[in-house]
């Protein structure tokens, strides 16, 4: 795919973002970030880039008629951390419908970075919701961003069709884009980060790093849905030691659509689990996902280290 990323100017551009808002989150006109605002915070300090497709027989032009389409974009705007800091604060970051899971959010992640980076700024936090393991898995895994904040219900009900049903807790994630672990996962590194190498089975006993809450045999699902639904356990094991893996579900918007009071038991029992951890000074540093599982990695007592 031939992609350009730059940062969003014209008038057009930013209507398309305004448009792709509502694709890639079925949201309604009410919660779209309007074109006024992002042209007032990207010419006050803030950062709005676009991935662009270049025409050739597969994207459509944008309204100006310029032969590209907006394929994807990141949002965000200066705001300071609890210690005065001034950060990045990454509000949005969405990918057309059609163009995900092809390196699209990785690549503006990236572009968003070295932009940070160019104006003096090395901390980027954004939230998300920490039982969707893709997303997960892009923000920890593969770009380095670690947690051990936990906000329970941040924006209310929420009306778009991927959040509707569910209390909106987040992880306010951060990214200290300047430090080591940054550097080496961007490096390679997460490529020799797995279950086995961290000592622990994917039995139903963990025999290295212990996984707290081993979850409970599901029903099938209906026929679309080829996955089992596991459901929480009804007790978990002790948090202790250096490391912890918790396991969340591997596909939360499928269990969502088969099962909306499983979707919420799983919310309260991982809300359970994650605020007890990061109380007790454990930081989330990695999503692990094999055989179809998803594990988040705990590190007690974990502080970033400039490169």
């Amino acid at each position: 795919m031939n992609i350009e990323i730059r940062p969003i100017q014209t008038n057009d551009e930013y209507r398309a973002v305004e448009h792709l808002q509502r694709e890639a989150w079925d949201l309604t006109d009410l919660d779209v970030v309007p074109d006024h605002m992002m042209i007032t915070v990207q010419k006050n300090g803030g950062l709005l880039l676009g991935a662009f497709g270049h025409s050739d027989g597969t994207f459509g032009p944008l309204p100006d008629g310029s032969g590209e389409q907006l394929v994807g974009f990141v949002f965000g705007f200066l705001g300071l951390s609890p210690d005065g800091r001034l950060k990045l604060c990454s509000h949005m970051a969405g990918v057309k419908p059609g163009y995900q899971n092809q390196n699209v959010g990785y690549r503006l992640k990236l572009a968003q970075r070295e932009h940070a980076l160019a104006r003096g700024i090395d901390l980027i936090t954004w939230t998300f919701d920490p039982l969707e393991s893709r997303n997960a898995y892009l923000n920890f895994h593969k770009l380095g961003a670690t947690c051990s904040t936990y906000l329970q219900d941040v924006y209310g009900e929420m009306r778009d069709g991927l959040n509707i049903g569910v209390p909106s807790d987040r992880f306010q994630v951060d990214w200290h884009i300047a430090s080591a672990h940054v550097a080496g996962r961007l490096g390679g590194d997460r490529n020799r980060l797995t279950l086995s190498t961290l000592g622990c089975s994917l039995s139903a006993r963990a025999d290295g790093v212990p996984i707290l809450n081993h979850p409970l045999p599901g029903t099938p699902s209906d026929p679309r849905m080829s996955a089992i639904r596991p459901h929480p356990p009804q007790t978990t094991m002790p948090l202790a030691g250096d490391r912890v893996l918790i396991q969340i579900p591997a596909d939360f918007q499928a269990i969502k659509s088969a099962d909306m009071a499983l979707a919420r038991a799983w919310r309260m029992h991982t809300r359970a689990l994650f605020e007890t951890a990061f109380a007790a000074g454990y930081t989330a540093i990695d999503l692990l996902f094999e055989e179809g599982q998803s594990y988040y990695l705990l590190k007690k007592d974990w502080r970033p280290q400039e490169r």
